[in-house]
């Protein structure tokens, strides 16, 4: 029997994660969904899987923390018990999760803004914390790793899977209080790097994706998120901003089979926007 496809999205509920989630399931794909929503959302989110199950496709969302190590069992044991009452595969992991702490290091205290838990310290209340600094780059980087360990090493995702990660042009470049968050895409990226090497023996790729400026929720809670805009749609060639569908039409097209040797690379899905800016 045939092994149906799905694709699980971590950060489905909004962004990146929702479009490609739609895109995916125009493409065939049934979506496994991680998201992270208080109960004002959990009516988009019903949004969302109304509109996966309209294209003909499963969708079975989980409202947890996804750098939750208990919560990543849970949902790893549900897409277990899914492959038993019908055989399936994990073709897609999309790894969409923007929170973290944008505050700067030694910076000004009087411009900076915090967006992850405070933690206590010696240190100024309007400087990153050590415990801040490691729940970034856990959230945004290492929680990669851990995902793409479980699905490998309970079977779920095999040969012709693809892993994505979103990153973007922070993982190069310096913006104020974004240095937390620039760490952890550069730790993202080399990730990705490593995962590809170790992947390819089992024919499973690895990419990063550098959106550019997009207007997203996350995109809104860096200080200054107006100058970005303003810089990207002076800069891209194009005239506009990047959308999440961009983004997600991108993905789809690399989740083809024939993509199979395009991987450990960090693509630009900007329309030029990077190498003009």
């Amino acid at each position: 029997m045939e092994k149906s496809r799905w694709a699980l999205i971590l950060g489905a509920s909004s962004g990146f994660g929702e479009a490609t989630a739609l895109e995916l399931a125009r493409l065939g794909h049934s979506i496994f969904g991680v998201h992270l929503d208080r109960r004002a959302g959990l009516a988009h989110v019903e949004e969302i899987t109304g509109q996966i199950r309209a294209a003909g496709r499963e969708a079975v969302f989980f409202n947890a923390n996804a750098a939750d190590a208990a919560k990543r069992k849970e949902v790893i044991g549900r897409i277990q018990e899914e492959f038993q009452k019908k055989p399936g595969t994990v073709g897609v992991l999309l790894h969409s999760l923007a929170f973290g702490t944008l505050l700067p290091f030694v910076g000004d205290p009087s411009t900076s803004l915090r967006t992850g838990p405070s933690a206590g310290s010696g240190l100024s209340k309007n400087l990153v914390t050590q415990p801040q600094m490691e729940m970034t780059a856990d959230v945004m980087g290492h929680s990669l790793v851990y995902w793409v360990q479980e699905l490998v090493e309970n079977g779920l995702m095999e040969s012709g899977g693809r892993v994505f990660a979103m990153t973007s042009s922070g993982g190069t470049r310096v913006l104020p209080h974004y240095g937390p968050v620039s760490a952890a895409k550069a730790i993202l990226e080399s990730h990705i790097r490593q995962l590809s090497l170790e992947l390819a023996p089992k024919g499973i790729t690895a990419n990063a994706i550098r959106a550019g400026v997009t207007d997203t929720p996350a995109l809104r809670k860096i200080p200054g998120h107006e100058t970005l805009i303003a810089s990207a749609l002076q800069h891209n060639p194009h005239g506009r901003l990047t959308t999440p569908q961009d983004v997600a039409a991108a993905i789809g097209l690399l989740s083809h089979p024939n993509a199979y040797w395009i991987s450990g690379n960090v693509i630009g899905v900007d329309g030029g926007e990077d190498i003009v800016g």
